[in-house]
């Protein structure tokens, strides 16, 4: 099994823990969240254009410095991505925001 494959084991950010199957689909597109407080985690970022997938996210979190707050991710720029299903790019950690 490749690191593609065993990150695709992974559940997926916003979906409850609880669900009978919290994991990725396979035929979605999804980023690798890579450091701080939703390391590990998958974000579906299936349909995102190209910018949206350049300006990085703000996710909503109970586990960062500020309960409550923002993870900031962000691509690093240069770094390859894969067109399709599956994990097509990662997002690193970058800070937190209230």
């Amino acid at each position: 099994m490749n690191g593609d494959e065993q990150l695709l084991n992974r559940r997926v950010y916003g979906v409850d823990h609880e669900a009978p199957n919290p994991g990725p689909l396979p035929h979605r597109a999804y980023a690798a969240l890579v450091g701080g407080p939703l390391d590990g985690l998958l974000l579906d970022i299936h349909g995102w254009r190209t910018e949206e997938v350049d300006d990085g996210v703000a996710l909503p979190t109970e586990l960062g410095r500020w309960p409550g707050g923002r993870a900031l991710y962000d691509p690093r720029p240069g770094e390859s991505r894969i067109l399709g299903a599956g994990v097509t790019c990662r997002f690193y950690y970058s800070g937190d925001t209230p």
